[in-house]
């Protein structure tokens, strides 16, 4: 099988995960069979496991790096991926060959032919992660949740620290008490042998983390937090308490005060799995050679072009503070704009707080549920903002450059979908 063949199959499978929330018949059977007739690899090594509506993908790449500088050998499985399928996959930072992953899906082509339940394409694409890591003989595996956390495919690991970030309105109707539905969820990764670190600090949520069961639970502005987080060239100026110590005017290779946020929880988290405080020297060189693509990324000057994956309220919500405090000089602000079903793209305009004097190239992305661009700039305009659209993100992009000017900015957002072809022609 070949890396284009391990594709086809894996696309042969549904992915139930996308629809995580709408199901009461959830589980992690066919998961944990999987794993069984693979010889559970997931338990050959210690874990790190991440939860959050926000923040998961940034928080779970610090950790890495703050433990591979440590001198560990880390596996890092993340989702979605931006360019190639292979990005989820990495072992200090380098992606799993092809050769290798279509090696993984062959075996895992043959199993299924003796399971007795069908799995979904995120719990098949999970298995080669869990399955190549224990094959490279990681030390820990850092372990982004796919949707939720509970019933994730991810969650057949028994994780040594727990990580959550923040609860969401993602993935939910908003219906009922959603808060405290989707905490409960999302808490379902912290198991007897974890420690539980939170960075969601809604007091009204506390008796859920807490009743899960976990082996303590380390809570955001009670044993951590951020006490200082100023702009500075290429990211950020932080102090940060832990519950061994305080890491002062540590640069942070990230915009974003949310980023600095993110910062905490990784740090604390890191000491918790060694149980110990960090040397300064290694929190400095992770924090500072730090590289998160997608994310508020700079791609080019002349404009100034920055590509983040902002695709719900939250998200939006933190690109509005990073452009105003990381970039508020640059203008015109030109937004390349793609949104999916069933998000409208009125509301994402709105808490991005684009207005009068901002232009949006609105454009489709390569998804079925990719939003119509003629919405798109319709929504745009309704606010007094400049409105068009494009065939594609490239032409997009292009238009938007012409439209920012040498002084400005370009802002490609909106979707994964959109960010990701844009890094295909500009980085």
């Amino acid at each position: 099988m070949n890396f284009s063949e391990a594709l086809r199959f894996l696309d042969k499978h549904i992915n139930l995960e996308a629809r995580a929330g709408y199901f009461e018949d959830l589980s992690l059977n066919a998961m944990e069979a999987l794993m069984g007739l693979s010889g559970d690899p997931h338990l050959a090594y210690r874990t790190i496991h991440v939860t959050g509506t926000n923040g998961k993908g940034s928080t779970a790449t610090m950790i890495a790096r703050l433990l591979q500088t440590k001198g560990l050998k880390v596996g890092r499985y993340s989702s979605p991926h931006l360019s190639s399928i292979t990005e989820r996959i990495e072992v200090d930072g380098e992606p799993i060959s092809r050769e290798d992953f279509a090696a993984q899906v062959a075996d895992l082509e043959q199993l299924s032919q003796i399971t007795e339940q069908p799995n979904s394409y995120f719990e098949l694409l999970t298995a080669v992660a869990y399955r190549w890591f224990a094959e490279v003989a990681v030390d820990v595996a850092v372990v982004e949740v796919g949707v939720l956390g509970r019933f994730d495919a991810t969650n057949v690991i028994n994780a040594d620290v727990a990580v959550l970030t923040n609860i969401g309105r993602d993935h939910t109707d908003g219906e009922g008490d959603w808060r405290r539905n989707i905490a409960g969820e999302k808490a379902g990764i912290a198991k007897p042998e974890s420690v539980f670190v939170v960075g969601e600090t809604s007091p009204d949520l506390l008796d859920i983390f807490e009743g899960e069961g976990a082996q303590s639970v380390v809570l955001a502005e009670r044993e951590f937090e951020l006490q200082s987080s100023e702009p500075a060239v290429g990211g950020r100026l932080v102090d940060i308490r832990t519950p061994r110590g305080l890491y002062e005017d540590v640069f942070v290779a990230a915009h974003g005060s949310h980023q600095a946020v993110n910062a905490s929880l990784a740090l604390t988290a890191t000491e918790e799995f060694f149980d110990a405080a960090l040397e300064d020297d290694v929190v400095a060189e992770a924090f500072g050679e730090l590289t998160l693509p997608g994310r508020a990324e700079v791609v080019a000057a002349e404009p100034i072009v920055v590509l983040d994956g902002a695709h719900n309220p939250q998200a939006a919500a933190a690109l509005k503070d990073t452009l105003a405090t990381s970039f508020g000089g640059a203008a015109p602000r030109a937004f390349v704009l793609a949104t999916l079903e069933p998000r409208d793209p009125a509301d994402f305009i709105a808490d991005m707080g684009i207005g009068q004097s901002d232009y949006v190239v609105a454009t489709p992305v390569n998804s079925p549920r990719s939003v119509e661009p003629s919405r798109i700039a319709d929504a745009a305009s309704a606010v007094g903002a400049t409105a068009e659209t494009a065939i594609d993100v490239e032409e997009a992009v292009e238009r938007a450059t012409i439209l920012a000017g040498v002084d400005g900015i370009v802002i490609v957002t909106g979707s994964l979908y959109s960010v990701g072809e844009a890094r295909e022609f500009l980085v």
